[in-house]
């Protein structure tokens, strides 16, 4: 019902920045909770951001201060603005939004973020 596009991942030098956008369609986007998370080889999927319509955005500790999550609900659009980015950053991430009510959990196909010299 609801689906999710995610892209601006890329190769980037230690200290650069990307910004990654996610594109929704299907849903009521002003009442998802929109998230991004992130997931390394071997790794679990680990939350980096969150963001609802009216509260406050909350980070994982790992990226506070260095990320921006931020929504553009008239164009139904959720970004992640990456400043100073690390090696310990790569990954590939991934768009979500969660429907309270309904109990809906979104993914998208996953953008790849590489962060070397």
């Amino acid at each position: 019902q609801v689906q999710l596009v995610e892209s601006g991942g890329g190769l980037v030098q230690p200290g650069g920045s990307l910004r990654l956008s996610c594109a929704a369609s299907g849903g009521s986007f002003s009442i998802l909770v929109m998230g991004w998370y992130r997931q390394a080889p071997g790794k679990q999927r680990e939350l980096v951001a969150t963001i609802t319509s009216v509260t406050s955005p909350n980070y994982a500790d790992s990226v506070k201060g260095r990320f921006t999550i931020s929504r553009d609900n008239a164009k139904k659009m959720v970004f992640l603005q990456m400043n100073s980015l690390k090696p310990e950053d790569t990954a590939v991430y991934y768009c979500n939004a969660k429907e309270t009510l309904s109990q809906g959990n979104y993914w998208g196909q996953g953008t790849q973020v590489t962060v070397s010299s």
